[in-house]
């Protein structure tokens, strides 16, 4: 009797993995995922038509190194992460990409001495230098076909191998103590009243925060505000991060912009809780803070993708949020900065912009006036 029983439990389970085959196979021979195969392949691009594919490559590889532009802090929960999820990549290294290194960088992958990477950042100002020297994977096509779960919109719909996992929006700082929150400006152009005119607020050189409205104002009545905002005699300073601080100890009492998450640090270390912001609409948002693709040289590619993957996955987003910190994509349901510009009017520097950025900026600290950061 046991052994019938146990027959009948051996038939089921084999029947199970017939089945389980059966589906996979049947995933992977679909008309939809061929034809986009196909239509990938047309172009020069790589296409996988299984998950399961790439994981098996990638337990060959065993290996992992990134080039990033996330923070430090991140490293070690997002390598573990991965680990617990694939632990046959054993061995995984993660460096920072400094902006004064970035040169240096593009300059060894132009002559193809940046081998050992696998990832690299993609540095906005000089985005345009990049496609040439990275893999052609279809990961946009993967993406919209299942094969890898990363939300569409963090690839590069034109190139179709870059993917941005964070989000920068634009808030205005100030000192609580100093200024009445009804007295901070509720829209942009309430920064252009009588009564702010004259070092009454801090605006900085570098206009990465006013550039993010271009998407939706237009480039030109962007530098219109620009020369009006110049026009108000404002403090210029430089580096959100020094600003938040002159403004957490009372400096000054009012800054035009900030990144919501380098206000969030600062007044994690403002003992006195003055210092505060506001959320002005429409609110302007970058979503290419921090952009990788994956090297033509790579030596473990599929690896690699796994990891873009594992950054864009709940997992790794959460991970990005808690420890960039408050960094994670807008395009991730349930991320700080989903939740707060949830039912808001934005201005959105996608990838349409993205090669356009470092024009915008030159065009912009024209339209400032070429300034430079105040001394103290």
């Amino acid at each position: 009797m046991e052994i019938t029983v146990l027959k009948k439990i051996i038939v089921s389970f084999a029947f199970f993995l017939l089945l389980m085959l059966a589906a996979t196979h049947a995933l992977a021979a679909s008309p939809t995922l061929l034809k986009a195969k196909q239509e990938a392949e047309a172009k020069e691009h790589i296409f996988f038509t299984t998950h399961d594919e790439i994981v098996a490559m990638a337990k060959k590889e065993g290996k992992l190194r990134v080039i990033t532009g996330l923070e430090p802090p991140n490293y070690k929960p997002l390598m573990n992460g991965f680990r617990q999820k694939y632990p046959f990549i054993t061995d995984i290294y993660v460096e920072q990409l400094r902006s004064d290194a970035a040169q240096v960088f593009i300059l060894e992958m132009q002559s193809r001495q940046a081998k050992g990477w696998d990832i690299a950042h993609i540095v906005t100002d000089f985005a345009p230098e990049y496609p040439p020297y990275l893999k052609k994977y279809d990961i946009l096509g993967m993406a919209e076909h299942g094969v890898l779960k990363i939300h569409p919109k963090m690839i590069h719909p034109v190139e179709r191998n870059m993917v941005s996992v964070t989000s920068a929006i634009t808030v205005v700082p100030y000192n609580r103590k100093l200024i009445s929150e009804d007295k901070v400006p509720a829209k942009w152009e309430d920064f252009l009243k009588p009564e702010l005119k004259g070092r009454k607020f801090v605006v900085d050189v570098r206009p990465s925060h006013i550039v993010a409205l271009v998407p939706l104002w237009g480039l030109e009545k962007t530098l219109e505000f620009a020369r009006k905002l110049a026009a108000q005699q404002p403090v210029w300073g430089s580096g959100t991060t020094r600003m938040n601080t002159a403004i957490a100890i009372g400096e000054y009492s009012l800054g035009s912009t900030s990144t919501f998450n380098s206000v969030k640090r600062a007044m994690g270390k403002d003992q006195t809780g003055s210092l505060s912001y506001k959320i002005v609409e429409p609110v302007p948002a970058r979503v290419l803070e921090h952009a990788s693709a994956i090297l033509n040289t790579a030596d473990r590619p599929h690896a690699a993708l796994l990891w873009l993957e594992f950054l864009a996955s709940p997992e790794g987003q959460e991970i990005i949020d808690k420890y960039e910190p408050f960094g994670a994509s807008l395009y991730t349901p349930g991320s700080v900065t989903e939740q707060m510009i949830r039912g808001k009017e934005l201005s959105v520097a996608d990838w349409d912009h993205f090669t356009k950025m470092q024009e915008y900026t030159a065009k912009i600290v024209a339209a400032f006036g070429f300034p430079k950061a105040d001394k103290k």
